[in-house]
């Protein structure tokens, strides 16, 4: 199953793919219709119920929406750092036993076609394509041989970095962190529509239709099975959190020359079996947000 979490016209929407390729869904109805975020938290029989509902609602055309974050307002976003060999190499740092870990806030997600923001103070805005992992059922010290039993699902998440703000501190969290960098969507594919752990899957990022990164997420160190253990061993992971599993070498960053994102660039983060994350880059305004943005902030 692909889920969309949409908006039009101030009103926020939950849709479902059909076999036809078509978009069929229903607006958030407190009560009756659930938000992605409420979704998660149902139990199996709940979520097949409203399925069917949303997939007997009005068909939608995808042209004249706004895509949203694949999850507005996850408990958690929790990103993994240095998750390929490849990229820890490019990037100069001893690869490590355990993790990296940082955290993204709810501030910083942008949904699918929506900009990228460039922000003023820093000309640094990298790109890092990533899978996304969406978790369906909470737990604690859950064990690796459990943990795929607590995915609900998966995406795709471009990681933003303004790296002169990364690299100002040991930890990255700020840099990882300036609003509306963090791209995040099209969709959640359910996990039974993909290989188990989301594994084998081919991850491309384009810049401007230009190959930039390359591989597969079986090229990952910690896969999500091992992510989920460690993680349940210190934080309690809750359905509708987010852990975003880690991005492959070619960053922009590291290249020489350099290749940063700049004003009327277009991002894709494409992986196989998921979709195609696309996103124009703009650059920051400083003047007073727009009634339309404000509107989209609620809608999170």
């Amino acid at each position: 199953m692909k889920l969309f979490n949409l908006h039009q016209s101030n009103k926020r929407f939950i849709a479902i793919e059909q076999a036809d390729g078509s978009v069929r869904g229903l607006e958030v109805a407190t009560g009756s219709i659930p938000t992605i975020e409420e979704f998660l938290t149902l139990t199996k029989a709940a979520q097949a119920s409203i399925s069917k509902r949303i997939s007997d609602g009005k068909e939608i055309n995808m042209d004249t929406v706004d895509f949203l974050p694949a999850v507005s307002a996850p408990g958690k976003v929790v990103c993994i750092g240095l998750n390929y060999h490849d990229h820890t190499k490019e990037s100069g740092y001893d690869q490590p036993d355990y993790p990296t870990i940082f955290p993204r806030f709810n501030s910083s997600l942008t949904g699918h076609n929506c900009p990228i923001i460039r922000p003023t103070i820093s000309d640094s805005l990298d790109f890092e394509g990533e899978l996304a992992v969406i978790i369906g059922k909470g737990g604690r010290h859950i064990s690796k041989q459990d943990a795929l039993n607590h995915v609900f699902g998966y995406s795709i998440f471009n990681d933003g970095s303004v790296r002169e703000f990364q690299f100002k501190s040991p930890q990255w969290t700020v840099g990882k962190n300036f609003d509306d960098t963090g791209a995040f969507g099209p969709s959640i594919v359910t996990a039974d529509s993909l290989p188990a752990g989301g594994k084998s899957l081919k991850l491309q990022t384009r810049l401007n239709n230009n190959v930039v990164q390359s591989a597969n997420t079986s090229d990952m160190i910690f896969h999500v099975d091992e992510l989920i253990s460690i993680l349940s061993q210190a934080v309690t992971l809750e359905a509708g959190d987010v852990i975003v599993a880690g991005t492959p070498s070619g960053i922009g960053w590291a290249r020489d020359p350099k290749i940063l994102m700049q004003e009327g660039d277009v991002c894709e983060v494409e992986i196989e079996g998921i979709g195609t994350l696309s996103n124009p880059i703009k650059q920051e305004s400083v003047s007073k947000p727009s009634l339309s943005k404000t509107a989209y902030r609620s809608m999170r």
